[in-house]
């Protein structure tokens, strides 16, 4: 039997790492930017209809996010793009005519980050794209979207998942997706 000191620094020590224990999970499960997102649809400064522009109008992501097979990041569209079409198409809107002022100044628009993950980890879209892999099994069905939402929590263990079927034949090596 152990002295009673002991015991009690045992079950405080121990109770201290429960704590501790619990407070990480919570910490990192419900933090934003640390992959559990899922659901996770912030106001935009300018309302912007996905399912508007691409069901209903037919426009292609890569028309609006055109650096997403080239580069590591997928851009946000430069208002250059929105103003291709929106010089001509519902020019009375208030919307439109906030990005044609911000447009002619040469200013941008505070877009808010939707899909949000670690600063330590990195994601390629073009390598992504490359291999095959569409928008939607990451993003959702954007398309159906009158405002975008994180589809899915984007954790570790969901690309994981995803890396580990055989059919994607995808690297499981930590440094392909941690810098």
């Amino acid at each position: 039997m152990m002295p009673l000191k002991t015991s009690v620094r045992a079950t405080l020590g121990l109770a201290f790492l429960c704590l501790a224990f619990g407070v990480s999970l919570t910490g990192c499960k419900w933090q934003p930017g640390f992959g559990y997102n899922k659901g996770h649809s912030p106001e935009q400064p300018i309302p912007f209809d996905h399912k508007l522009h691409v069901s209903t109008n037919g426009i292609q992501c890569q028309y609006c996010h055109n650096q997403v097979e080239r580069s590591k990041h997928s851009n946000v569209p430069a208002l250059s793009t929105c103003m291709n079409c929106h010089m001509q198409v519902k020019t009375d809107s208030p919307h439109i005519q906030k990005l044609a002022e911000a447009y002619s100044k040469g200013e941008s628009i505070p877009w808010v980050r939707v899909h949000m993950l670690p600063d330590h980890v990195t994601f390629n879209h073009s390598a992504h794209i490359r291999r095959g892999v569409n928008c939607q099994t990451c993003h959702g069905q954007v398309e159906t979207m009158q405002k975008v939402y994180q589809n899915a929590d984007l954790s570790m263990g969901w690309c994981i998942n995803c890396h580990r079927q055989p059919e994607n034949n995808a690297p499981l090596n930590c440094t392909t997706c941690h810098h």
